[in-house]
């Protein structure tokens, strides 16, 4: 039989205020556990909670970012279930008024297919605390520094119809809260975690199939895994004549396969109601329209502006507008050298190369955007070659002296004197006469050859264009 997936994803974004969302304890990620806790976040008797102002600009913020409905009247309510780390037995959430109603969102697959995705919603809620295993012998520990951090649930429509699909929402959601600057998006350290709705159905049925739900997937490739491997799972038990259970289900990186938790809660089992201890929140249109003067240009706009005005293409403009910070980079290595295009290739390779092998962020960049320009400026004034700009690139990973100090200190500068190269040419063809009859006797690959026998007598340093020139004339 055929099968089609269906998948909806529920997006927890940590949100990058100073404060928690109800009470004044630091959200610092790090802190000794039980250190960022205070009376509220103990759920000591009597203590009230008070609204963060700042998680709610910044939920409205992400609502403008995907043309999302905005809740001008929202309503925070008490979500009813009991575990070690939540000490009030209960959390706020938002059920029925969320800040953020129906959005979407627009993803591009490998293939260059866009496709739509519907956003139900985007409310508001606290986290809970976080239970401790593996230090503690036939014990757990309870560590509350997490409690109360503010969090912005992201809720997709079941639109999603492959793992492939699935992760390039989440990384597009991971670009648009970036460059909104709401969250640091950190996967590792919890800042951005993603529970996978997955239900398969018969290829041309309309009514859903029963659903399980994956928690707490942390990276884009455990999304990936962990969505395949419970597709597979169902299409299994339904087509040996089982049937599916809705359950939570728990993602096991080390064995690659999704396991039971326990049965899947609905609505009713957690005893929604309004808190009773904070007023609805009623905002008005000039509160949104200033928020809206604040959004910076997004990822799809920044795309379009690449291709138009730097004259790239859109996969190159994709690459470099992936991250706020690596967009504003190439633009301040354009600024300097003047040569989008080299400048784009550049960044996307070498630079991103140089990120990607040692794990660094574009913040972290031992190599500041102008000092990339300033190499690349020395290729396009022929100072050196692409080929010497590679040694030049790694010796600036060393050396914090100028890009004009380290060519002259190395030797490195390209030798454009025509007279000095057309001696090197002289000299190869001297030198290679049975080479130079198979070229003129119409094997024309062996030009290769006489080019890297230049190069090499040039020590990398002769102008490639010249010599090419140099050798067809004199070839003849």
């Amino acid at each position: 039989m055929q099968w089609e997936t269906v998948i909806g994803l529920e997006v927890h974004v940590q949100l990058s205020t100073q404060s928690k969302l109800f009470s004044g304890s630091s959200i610092q990620f790090g802190a000794e556990p039980n250190t960022q806790a205070n009376i509220f976040d103990l759920a000591l008797p009597g203590t009230l909670p008070v609204l963060n102002e700042e998680a709610l600009k910044m939920a409205v913020r992400f609502g403008l970012a995907i043309g999302a409905e905005i809740g001008m009247r929202s309503v925070f309510d008490r979500k009813n279930y009991f575990y070690p780390d939540l000490p009030k037995g209960y959390q706020v959430s938002q059920l029925d008024f969320p800040t953020v109603g129906k959005g979407s969102l627009s993803i591009e697959l490998e293939d260059g297919t866009e496709k739509t995705i519907g956003v139900t919603r985007a409310h508001m809620e606290e986290d809970a605390g976080k239970s401790l295993h593996e230090d503690f012998q036939g014990a757990s520990g309870i560590d509350l520094n997490r409690a109360g951090t503010p969090l912005l649930e992201i809720v997709s429509e079941p639109d999603l119809r492959s793992a492939e699909e699935a992760v390039a929402y989440l990384k597009k959601l991971h670009s648009i809260i970036r460059y909104l600057d709401i969250s640091d998006g950190n996967m590792a350290q919890g800042s951005m975690r993603c529970d996978a709705n997955v239900s398969i159905r018969p290829a041309g049925e309309s009514e859903l199939g029963t659903r399980t739900e994956t928690k707490n997937i942390n990276s884009f490739k455990f999304v990936e895994k962990a969505i395949n491997h419970e597709v597979q799972r169902q299409q299994e038990v339904l087509e040996d004549g089982g049937r599916i259970v809705q359950e939570t289900r728990l993602y096991d990186s080390d064995r690659d396969e999704t396991r039971s938790m326990r049965s899947k809660e609905v609505a009713n089992d957690y005893r929604y109601f309004p808190e009773p201890d904070l007023l609805p929140v009623v905002i008005d249109e000039s509160f949104v329209n200033a928020i809206r003067e604040t959004l910076p240009e997004l990822p799809d706009a920044k795309r379009v502006r690449f291709v138009e005005e730097y004259k790239l293409s859109d996969y190159d403009a994709g690459v470099l507008v992936t991250s706020r910070e690596l967009a504003e980079y190439y633009e301040a290595v354009v600024a300097r050298c003047g040569d989008a295009k080299l400048s784009a290739n550049w960044v996307s390779v070498e630079l991103q190369g140089l990120l990607n092998k040692n794990d660094w962020e574009i913040s972290a960049s031992p190599i500041q955007a102008e000092r990339l320009g300033d190499l690349i400026a020395r290729i396009i004034d022929n100072t050196i070659s692409g080929k010497i700009a590679k040694t030049v690139f790694e010796a600036m990973l060393e050396d914090a002296s100028s890009v004009d100090s380290i060519i002259e200190s190395k030797g490195l500068k390209q030798v454009t004197d025509s007279g000095a190269i057309e001696k090197l040419v002289d000299e190869v063809i001297a030198n290679n006469p049975e080479q130079v009859e198979q070229y003129r006797a119409g094997k024309e690959k062996v030009f290769g050859f006489f080019v890297g026998q230049a190069m090499k007598a040039s020590k990398g340093k002769a102008n490639p264009a010249q010599l090419n020139d140099l050798l067809k004339e004199k070839l003849k």
